[in-house]
Parts: C-alpha cells; structure tokens; sequence
C-alpha cells in the first residue's frame, strides 16, 4: 500500500492580488496524519498571518522553498499550477486544485506526459452531480457588488439615467445566477428602498427559450443596464450574446462576466465566451474600459467591435480572500482525509464513503474516461 509521506501547500505567484492560502485554522485538522506538511515560505502573509500564526495550529509544520515544495507527495493549491510549476512535481505525484478539465485540454495532456495523478476540486460532486467545494454565494456577491456599484459611479449615482428602473438582466439559472439574483435585490433595497423618487431595480433570469431566439434576446437587451453572465454551457465552443447584441445595449450599460471562461483558439473547436468579444479579468484588474489594451489578448477572429465597461475576474471568490479560504478548508477537509487513509489506486466509485465517490469522479482517469464525445 503507497500511502503519502508528505504534502505541499505552495502560494500562487501569477497575481499579485491573490491572496489566498488556507488559514491557520485548517491545518489544525491535519494534526494527526503522520505526514510531513511543508508550506511556502511567506505562507499566508498576504492574508495578515505569520509563520508563528501556523506553527500554533500546527507545530509540525515546515517552511520551505517554493520549488521544494512542488516536489513532495501530495500538493495542495487553490488555483492550478502554471506550467512551469506543474513541471516542478514528480512523478506520480498527486495534485490536488481547481483543474477545469473541460476547458482546459492543452493542460490535461501536460498533467498525461508528466504522469501527475489530478484531482480536481471544482469536479468534486454528490451523487446528485451537485459541486461540493464551491464558493458559490462568494462569486456572485463579489461580482454583483462591483457591476452595481459601476454602474451607480457612471451614471451620477444613477441620475443621468432615463428609466428610475435598473434593469438586471442574468443569463442562467443555476446557482450562481440564483446568488447574483438575491445579491442585487439586496443592493436595490439597501439602495432604493426609502427612495421616494419611485427608483428600484428589476431583475430578469433568462432561460434557454429566450437565449436561442435572437428577436427576444435583443428586446430584453436594449432595455438592460447591468448584463449578467452566470450561464454554464454545455459546449463552450458557442456563443450566447453575440457582438452585435452588445451594441443594443444602452451606453452606461455595465457588463458583468462571473463565468469568466477564457478563450482558446488551440483547441477545435475554438473555446469562445457567452458574450462574444469580452475580455476576462484578473484580480489584478476586474474592471475593465472599453479601450483597455487587454481587448489586444482576445484572439483577432473575435468580434470585439461592440464594447461596453466589463467587470469580470477568473477568481472571483479571491476578492473575499480569508472569508472564501475558511470556506474552502472545511470543505476540502473530508477528501484530503480520504486521499490520506487510502491508496489513491484503491479507491472505489462505488464506496459507502461519499467523499471517496466523490474523489473518484473528480480524477482526471475518470473525467477523461466519461467526457461527452
């Protein structure tokens, strides 16, 4: 039986507003596992812990060097590994990270080459197929908060606006675009509620019969002041709003991306965004001007003609870093129990244990061996 003898827990590099690692707090629980815990050196600093805060929750934990810590057994990352990184790891070492296999096949052939054993957290589902290790509230309050108040900065606190209704229009029905819903009704309360000038919001969540019908879609857009991507397509190689619908939109018209899928033109066919021709954002920069030069990373064979503001980020929980890394710990816990107790060659799809079924379907072994054709 090959069990793990020891784990990493590297910080992320590739923006300098991430700030997210797991609190001290979470590693309290992996006291008692016999393994040996290495953490980045500066671990958790850009969240206001020091080395010392860790070392009480667990004084058996070690610092060390940010490439000696991708070469343990088992490594631990919010947000997956640049490729540069993944090189770092040995082989048959186990990842465990936000891996997006569908969206992400360049990488999924890298993980293959360098035989790394993946486990992705956002494939991590009940039996009910609904995602377990989720922020969901977190993606969609954030991003709904910033759309709002962009919108309230551009338009004078909402005066230079013609219609006393914002009109929120969201795309999807899931849970994010069901957060983003309620988020919104919150700031229109807290906003309009005593207002006497008769100002509120309206909120519209589209469906896929109104979606596919172009003539409907654009009578729903040209009245719509915050856009709101929260679809989650089956195939990302088509498009929801195309270009041309962002020109229906009126001037002060802010669009928010929480989907923030990226594009990808090495893949056939090519990855594209709901809304043709946005940009994604970063923590770095969320809010995004029509003439940022970030439109110039968008592949040429995108319409980008169309533009209005964008607030988008591909991390959207890490703008509430320590709230959605508390979140994230208690969550995570029971699969790196069952990753620790377990040969990872062992472990059964059909285990009375959920987190072990769960951790089975969330492999890359399995995702590859199950994806829709």
């Amino acid at each position: 039986m090959r069990l793990i003898k020891s784990i990493g827990f590297p910080k992320m590099h590739k923006e300098e507003c991430e700030k997210r690692d797991f609190l001290p707090e979470f590693f309290e629980t992996l006291n008692d596992y016999g393994v040996d815990i290495f953490l980045e050196e500066g671990y958790g600093e850009r969240l206001k812990y020091t080395s010392d805060n860790y070392l009480k929750s667990n004084n058996k934990l070690k610092f060390d060097t940010f490439e000696n810590v991708y070469k343990k057994d088992l490594i631990i990352v919010l947000r997956c590994p640049e490729p540069e990184e993944i090189c770092l790891m040995k082989e048959d070492s186990i990842l465990i990270s936000m891996l997006h296999y569908e969206t992400r096949e360049a990488r999924n052939k890298l993980f293959i080459d360098r035989k790394i054993n993946c486990f992705s957290m956002d494939a991590m589902t009940n039996d009910q197929s609904e995602r377990i290790l989720v922020n969901y509230k977190g993606t969609s309050r954030a991003g709904s908060r910033i759309a709002f108040q962009e919108l309230k900065k551009r338009t004078n606190n909402f005066e230079k606006m013609q219609n006393k209704i914002i009109s929120v229009t969201v795309i999807g029905l899931g849970a994010v675009a069901a957060n983003s819903a309620k988020a919104f009704e919150e700031f229109g309360d807290k906003e309009f509620l005593y207002d006497e000038n008769g100002r509120g919001i309206i909120i519209h969540m589209l469906p896929r019969t109104i979606t596919k019908n172009y003539g409907s879609l654009k009578g729903v857009i040209e009245k719509t002041d915050i856009l709101v991507d929260a679809s989650k397509r089956p195939d990302p190689s088509k498009i929801i709003v195309n270009n041309e619908l962002i020109g229906k939109l009126p001037e002060h018209a802010v669009i928010l991306d929480l989907t923030a899928d990226p594009y990808n033109d090495k893949v056939e066919p090519m990855q594209v965004k709901g809304i043709e021709g946005i940009p994604t954002g970063t923590l770095d920069k969320f809010v995004i001007e029509a003439d940022d030069i970030i439109y110039d990373t968008i592949p040429k064979s995108i319409n980008t003609t169309n533009r209005r503001i964008v607030v988008s980020c591909n991390a959207w929980p890490g703008i509430d870093a320590k709230e959605c890394m508390k979140l994230y710990g208690m969550q995570l816990f029971p699969f790196i129990d069952v990753i620790l107790s377990k040969d990872i060659q062992d472990l059964d799809i059909n285990s009375k244990n959920m987190y072990e079924r769960s951790i089975v379907r969330a492999s890359l072994d399995y995702y590859l061996k199950n994806k829709k054709m």
